[in-house]
């Protein structure tokens, strides 16, 4: 179950201070939105967080662990449809409209999440229009992320996706040439579904690459060897 996590004002105040979201707000206004209930939460590894249908009255920044955002079909089976770690927020939504939740959202590990209610955020939008648009550029890279998705599904083969996937925190280094590696957040089912594959197809086509020489596994740490190669790789 969640536990509440003792935490001093200024603690918060750390936290926020720190995210992206909160640039430019003044202490004032961030003792403003600690006051209005804001709270850190400890979680176990497989805590829900909502359910589809359920509402959601906070939005919630993702201190340590990971979370994931997923759908469940009539027969049960799962799809993953975003893996959200440190430094990402979730229930956003709920902030704008008064809908349920759409889909599902479970801790994959253990998880220290800051947890800011619906009002707090709503009257710092009233107080501070430059809040409210650094909110909806957040969202609307959520968006471009997920349009990304849809159109890798439809578009990219499932070798190409898992390339793509190895070699995307790398895309805009410029580091991106040098070999690197990888350590997946989650276990290889999870990232599999992330991606609309069977885990099985997942792990062929790693072995299969580390086969051609272009990565090496080592539990969960993936070692790129040969970037350029692996990106031409799906053009063979």
């Amino acid at each position: 179950m969640p536990t509440a996590h003792r935490s001093t004002a200024s603690e918060l105040l750390r936290y926020m201070a720190v995210h992206p979201m909160f640039q430019g707000l003044s202490e004032a206004d961030l003792g403003l939105i600690v006051d209005q209930g804001s709270s850190l939460m400890r979680l176990p590894r497989g805590q829900a967080l909502f359910s589809s249908g359920e509402t959601c009255e906070h939005l919630m920044i993702i201190i340590t662990g990971q979370v994931k955002v997923f759908a469940l079909a009539s027969h049960g089976g799962e799809k993953v449809l975003e893996l959200i770690g440190p430094g990402q927020t979730i229930g956003e939504s709920s902030i704008f409209n008064d809908q349920p939740q759409a889909f599902n959202a479970q801790t994959l590990t253990e998880a220290l999440l800051l947890r800011i209610p619906k009002r707090a955020i709503t009257a710092q939008i009233k107080r501070d229009p430059g809040f409210a648009l650094r909110l909806l550029a957040d969202a609307s890279q959520r968006i471009r992320g997920l349009q990304h998705d849809v159109e890798s599904y439809c578009l990219r083969s499932g070798l190409q996706r898992v390339v793509g996937f190895l070699l995307e925190d790398q895309r805009h280094s410029p580091e991106r040439r040098a070999p690197h590696t990888v350590s997946l957040p989650v276990s290889k089912a999870t990232i599999a579904s992330r991606l609309s594959l069977t885990p099985e197809y997942f792990s062929r086509v790693l072995r299969e690459l580390e086969d051609e020489g272009l990565i090496q596994i080592s539990r969960r740490d993936i070692h790129i060897l040969q970037p350029e190669e692996l990106a031409s790789y799906t053009l063979q």
